[in-house]
């Protein structure tokens, strides 16, 4: 079974890494050193979505995602809720700006970790199942997803990116903002005076300088990592940060681990029912 498992892994990957060019963006990323971070370059990060909701006639951006296939996104479970009414702009960089290239598709399906509790952010990862599916173009790509497991090394480079909060109580940012995180190993993140027992093996914790962090806005968003080929991958989905302000010394970001999560995600979207038009369907599987 593990056998087999690892072969599906490499096969859903190695497909997209072909036809479709998983974790290629067609416009590199400047990579350098969201609050704290920089404007990335113009549609660098193809897979990020905004997750939006509707209040009183207008539509709001709530949280980040990923694309990871033609169908699927992949967020974090605390930002859905069955009483809201979601829609996603894909190939978006600036939000306040008509942009070519990018495409609003209502959602399908959601599907929430039958494991998710919102009392200790455990479990926080969800997949929307979209309407339609996408159009994969120079503004629109998916992310491949990390190897089965994979856990990555103290202090590795990765990048937050998203529209959060550049400073904790102001707007969301305008255009798509970048901020290289640091990964914070289990050891260390797990320690009492970082995160203590608030972090398990499952998350990831990336950042905790007191400098660089996503902020508000970002929830739900990529950790996106190289691997050692040039390829990103989505390792971790934005669970939570610091409450009351997002950069506090040795209280680093915390993202839920994609990699212990690839079973799952194989699983749920083998077994989505056919889209259905006129409403969106919540499953805990």
């Amino acid at each position: 079974m593990y056998i087999q498992y690892i072969y599906i892994n490499f096969f859903f990957n190695s497909f997209l890494t072909s036809a479709y060019g998983c974790g290629q963006p067609n416009y590199p990323p400047v990579l350098s050193r969201v609050m704290g971070g920089k404007d990335a370059c113009p549609h660098s990060w193809p897979w990020q979505i905004s997750l939006q909701y509707r209040s009183g006639g207008s539509w709001y951006h709530h949280c980040g995602g990923t694309l990871i296939s033609e169908e699927w996104v992949l967020t974090a479970a605390h930002c859905l809720y069955n009483s809201l009414n979601y829609r996603m702009h894909l190939g978006k960089h600036n939000m306040y700006e008509e942009e070519s290239g990018s495409i609003i598709i209502y959602i399908s399906k959601i599907v929430i970790h039958p494991g998710w509790n919102s009392n200790n952010l455990r479990n926080d990862i969800a997949l929307i199942k979209l309407q339609t599916p996408v159009t994969l173009s120079d503004t629109i790509s998916p992310a491949c997803l990390p190897p089965d497991g994979h856990v990555l090394p103290h202090n590795a480079p990765c990048y937050v990116t998203g529209w959060g909060r550049q400073n904790t109580s102001g707007p969301i940012s305008g255009a798509l903002q970048q901020a290289v995180l640091r990964v914070v190993d289990y050891a260390t993140c797990s320690r009492s005076d970082w995160w203590g027992s608030q972090v398990t093996q499952k998350m990831i914790c990336a950042g905790g300088d007191g400098v660089v962090a996503g902020c508000t806005g970002d929830n739900g968003g990529p950790l996106n990592c190289a691997g050692s080929n040039g390829i990103w991958e989505v390792h971790g989905v934005l669970s939570h940060m610091s409450p009351n302000t997002c950069l506090i010394l040795k209280r680093p970001n915390i993202f839920t681990r994609v990699s212990a999560y690839i079973d799952w995600i194989i699983y749920s979207k083998s077994r989505h029912p056919l889209n259905h038009p006129r409403k969106i369907h919540f499953s805990f599987i």
